[in-house]
């Protein structure tokens, strides 16, 4: 009866907060942690916790087009995971090939016009990984829905260097001048990866840390940040509500400093530059703070982006 009663109570709440979301980031980006702590409380072996976690992978895609996000990042296997035994390594190969393989021939992800992607240092993984990548990706090529980028051999650092290194060589060479080492030529060189800039930025698992995780993407974009408890595999989607809710209050934040701002260089302004100001100022009609700094237009509601809701 307990359960029964709190299965509703999850379900009438998960309908308060969607009814609050007003927008959905462009773009979230997950790192998917917690699979083996939550195989070792269910005294499973971790690749059980792997399989777990894929599932709810498949629900937070669903979410995701309901919702209208136009891109899913997923921090799959990174780096810094060829380091783990040997026969869990290999297990999670077989895992990831096995549910690239299903995505691509699910028939949501058709109707929905999902393209599947994968990003990362891929030569580094076995051939049938890389086989189930190429088949996910032939079987979704002209498909714009949205896109699901797979992280798979991806240490974001990596990368970076590997470009700077890439730039530095050829400017000692003669071959590029400084002056043509701007943004668009680095991400030009940067590996096959997500085609927008990331809004925010999921961690499950309790850490509170992005682990080289899309730094050119997401720290430059200014990207919210969410960080719960929950393992990956009992991420549910009260969690997922609560990570868009934090990126609303990122936005209102920070078109609330911008709008302060405006109002700052209209104090600040001649007359001879008032006219510009308004002009700027007009921009951010609706959120300009009153004189006495309180704001009608906009919420006062904030929320912390490492909050568990």
């Amino acid at each position: 009866m307990r359960g029964r009663l709190r299965n509703a109570f999850r379900r009438l709440y998960g309908r308060l907060l969607e009814r609050e979301v007003s927008g959905v980031p462009t773009h979230v980006a997950v790192i998917q942690d917690g699979n083996r702590r939550y195989a070792e409380e269910q005294g499973d072996e971790a690749t059980a916790g792997h399989r777990a976690g894929a599932d709810t992978t498949e629900r937070v895609l669903e979410w995701c087009a309901d919702l209208g996000v136009e891109e899913l990042t997923l921090y799959a296997f990174s780096t810094e995971n060829f380091e783990r035994p040997p026969d869990e390594r290999e297990a999670l190969f077989d895992l990831i090939a096995e549910k690239l393989r299903g995505f691509a021939d699910r028939s949501e992800v058709h109707e929905r016009n999902v393209r599947i992607r994968a990003i990362g240092e891929t030569h580094r993984l076995p051939e049938r990984v890389r086989e189930a990548i190429r088949y996910a990706e032939e079987r979704t090529e002209g498909y714009d829905g949205l896109y699901l980028n797979v992280a798979l051999a991806y240490g974001g650092r990596a990368e970076l260097l590997g470009v700077a290194r890439a730039i530095a060589s050829e400017a000692a060479a003669g071959a590029i001048a400084p002056e043509d080492v701007t943004v668009e030529e680095i991400e030009s060189r940067l590996t096959v990866g997500p085609s927008r800039a990331v809004d925010l930025i999921i961690r499950t698992g309790g850490a509170e840390r992005t682990s080289n995780f899309l730094p050119w993407h997401a720290s430059g974009n200014e990207a919210a940040v969410y960080f719960c408890a929950p393992y990956w595999p009992e991420f549910s989607r009260i969690d997922f509500l609560r990570a868009i809710r934090t990126y609303e209050s990122r936005r209102e934040s920070w078109r609330r400093t911008r709008a302060q701002r405006a109002a700052a260089l209209v104090g600040a302004v001649s007359d001879v530059e008032l006219t510009e100001a308004k002009r700027i100022v007009g921009q951010f009609r609706g959120t300009v703070p009153n004189v006495d700094g309180e704001d009608d237009t906009v919420e006062g509601r904030e929320e912390s982006g490492s909050s568990a809701g």
